[in-house]
C-alpha cells in the first residue's frame, strides 16, 4: 500500500488541529478546576501547536 505525500500532508494537519483543540480545551478545564500547573501546562501546549500550525505551508504548496 503506497501513500502519497499529499494524504500524509493532509492526516497531519488534521491530527495537529486535533491536538491544538484537545489542549485548549484541558487547558480552560484545568484552570477552571484551580489546577494551576495542569492547565498552564497545557495552555503552553497549545501555545506550542498553534506556533506550528502556523509555520507550515499552505496546503497546495510543495516544500
Amino acid at each position: 500500500m503506497t501513500v502519497n505525500r499529499e494524504s500524509l500532508d493532509k492526516l497531519g494537519r488534521f491530527l495537529l488541529r486535533g491536538l491544538r483543540i484537545g489542549a485548549s480545551t484541558v487547558a480552560i478545564v484545568e484552570l477552571l478546576r484551580n489546577d494551576w500547573t495542569g492547565g498552564i501546562s497545557a495552555g503552553v501546549a497549545w501555545l506550542v501547536f498553534l506556533q506550528v500550525e502556523r509555520r507550515l505551508p499552505p496546503p497546495g504548496q510543495t516544500p
